[in-house]
């Protein structure tokens, strides 16, 4: 009896990882569908095209001409309003709260692992696949994330939200190869996008200025400067224009020493900068914590974390509250801990989950007393 084949769908955006996924899959037995998501409105696509961003026109053809020539099918879907509220809108509301987004992380979870999902189950799929460079391991009937064998390239802190209901559908082809290896693939099968630069940029931002974009959307929303002191040292024009860590465009003078965001007080819209020691913290807050495999952590393991995608991962103590909460405290002190970014677990090379850092509770004893005094 001929073994019926399973079908995954794979996202597809036209670039080289997704492309040789697609291929690995074909060529380990897989009904593979390509599905390009459609992310902006027509009238706004030759825009993207010609910023050379990714998600253009000429994406969208590079994934149809690889569906072709593995003999697969190719789907181009429409998910512009889906992307625009839980993706472009999060983008802008985040930096209005003055917190700093990763946009990456909301196309993940809202748009690959939940609609995306979604359509294949209706399309009778078994399976969907990305182009991420994370791998999957399967032990004991529980799913494991760990990282791409590729350390450059590694794109498992964007995928600490996972889950086993998840895992349990993601197929990650590409994460056991280093890149160098994956565009050898590419070139060996005659693939069209093999030597196509990878994107750098927000895909909607394709300038790469997403303070012009973003005030392009919001309201001026005047506000001061201060110091750690609270004294005034300048005006601003709305809290999206900063983020921790900053030092470029803040309109203040510095008397030649270099001063930088240290905190946001959105409720009061003041801005505190100050000389460089005082971005050092040991302490993080988080919310929305996720633990992948849906037990309880192992601490007496070493824990390390990454409060951003290209930082160093740093060994700590995490302490875990209710309401979905936690604390995460540094042996040495890191630079710059943003609200607004996921700080991410990992025992080894496996991620363990991971949250998004928060300011320290709703309002901070000092943004409370501002409050009173505003």
């Amino acid at each position: 009896m001929k073994k019926t084949k399973k079908t995954v769908v794979v996202a597809m955006s036209g670039g080289v990882d997704s492309s040789v996924a697609a291929l690995l899959l074909h060529n380990e037995g897989f009904n593979v569908i390509g599905v390009t998501m459609r992310l902006f409105p027509q009238s706004e696509e030759s825009n993207y095209s010609l910023n050379k961003s990714c998600c253009s026109l000429d994406d969208v053809e590079d994934a149809r001409s690889v569906c072709r020539q593995i003999d697969s099918k190719h789907y181009y879907l429409n998910f512009e309003k889906e992307f625009n509220e839980h993706v472009v809108e999060y983008f802008i509301s985040e930096y209005q709260k003055g917190r700093t987004p990763f946009p990456c992380l909301a196309c993940n979870d809202r748009l690959k692992f939940d609609f995306l999902l979604r359509r294949a189950e209706f399309m009778k799929a078994d399976y969907i696949a990305t182009g991420h460079y994370a791998n999957i391991i399967k032990n004991n009937d529980i799913f494991t994330l760990e990282k791409g064998v590729d350390e450059t390239k590694d794109q498992s802190y964007v995928l600490f939200n996972l889950n086993q209901k998840i895992m349990n559908k993601l197929k990650l082809p590409v994460g056991k190869y280093p890149k160098n290896k994956i565009r050898e693939i590419a070139e060996e099968h005659g693939l069209i996008n093999a030597k196509k630069p990878d994107s750098q940029d927000i895909c909607f931002i394709p300038d790469g200025d997403y303070k012009k974009f973003i005030n392009k959307k919001v309201s001026e929303t005047k506000g001061i400067i201060i110091n750690s002191k609270g004294k005034e040292l300048g005006k601003h024009k709305g809290i999206h224009n900063f983020t921790i860590g900053q030092r470029k465009g803040l309109g203040i003078e510095s008397d030649g020493k270099p001063l930088f965001v240290t905190k946001i007080y959105p409720s009061v819209n003041k801005v505190e900068v100050g000389p460089s020691n005082e971005l050092m913290q040991s302490k993080a807050f988080i919310s929305r914590l996720n633990i992948i495999s849906g037990k309880s952590i192992d601490t007496k393991k070493t824990i390390y974390a990454k409060i951003r995608y290209k930082s160093t991962p740093a060994i700590g103590k995490l302490e875990q509250l209710e309401n979905g909460n936690a604390t995460f405290t540094f042996e040495e002190p890191q630079r710059a801990i943003t609200p607004g970014q996921a700080l991410v677990f990992y025992q080894g090379n496996q991620v363990i989950g991971g949250g998004f850092i928060e300011y320290e509770g709703t309002k901070s004893k000092k943004e409370i007393e501002m409050v009173k005094s505003f």
